[in-house]
């Protein structure tokens, strides 16, 4: 089986993310400021169910083309879940979890990637 390239890896976890109702996806470029990775892709879900659910699908998605992450940690109560595929860091939290942690803030020197073509929002099939 073919490894995913880095950008085939971003587009899967933004669809994945976006069919599966997640809020407010962004995906910062990185590489420039840190060697942790190359993109940070952030998102919330609406209970701590929707998080561990948002993980849960991205790792699936992402295993069937051969690729598991090198690590996923969470807090007990699924209101912040990591997912480390090495090049692409998945940040999911709780909405009130992201609010505290502020990350886009955090990397506001990095490159905010447009996913408007890949997500429903940005083909006119959304809400």
């Amino acid at each position: 089986m073919e490894r995913l390239g880095e950008k085939e890896k971003l587009e899967l976890i933004v669809k994945t993310l976006d069919n599966r109702k997640a809020e407010d996806i962004q995906a910062i470029r990185i590489a420039d400021l840190t060697i942790l990775a190359d993109y940070f892709v952030i998102a919330n879900g609406t209970s701590n169910t929707h998080v561990r659910a948002l993980a849960d699908e991205v790792e699936f998605q992402l295993s069937q083309r051969g690729t598991e992450p090198d690590r996923r940690e969470a807090d007990t109560g699924n209101t912040w879940i990591v997912l480390d595929y090495g090049d692409i860091i998945v940040h999911l939290f709780y909405r009130e979890t992201r609010d505290f942690y502020k990350l886009e803030g955090l990397w506001a020197d990095g490159e905010q990637m447009d996913i408007n073509s890949i997500t429903s929002a940005g083909s006119g099939t959304g809400d």
